[in-house]
């Protein structure tokens, strides 16, 4: 559910955003005069956030390269890749 709050609140209530945020792990939406201004959350929050991007990001990019066609099959991969660490 998202919660929004006033930047007033965030001002004079800040231990209470804290907590939200924490036990939320989603932003709290702050206001400014009645419009969306920032939005707050735990650095938890965003590392799982950064995280997901991180991931998205390497599929798109996987999804890309399959795309193209620049990828080995399982075997020539395993060959270079024992080749590479083991020396074989």
């Amino acid at each position: 559910m998202i919660t929004i709050k006033p930047s007033a609140y965030l001002r004079n209530n800040y231990n209470d955003v804290s907590e939200l945020c924490h036990s939320r792990m989603e932003p709290i939406f702050i206001t400014k005069n009645g419009y969306g201004d920032l939005a707050v959350m735990s650095i938890e929050a965003y590392e799982k956030l950064c995280g997901r991007y991180e991931l998205y990001s390497l599929l798109d990019e996987a999804i890309e390269v399959e795309k193209a066609g620049n990828y080995m099959d399982y075997d020539d991969f395993f060959a270079n890749f024992k080749k590479d660490i083991y020396g074989i």
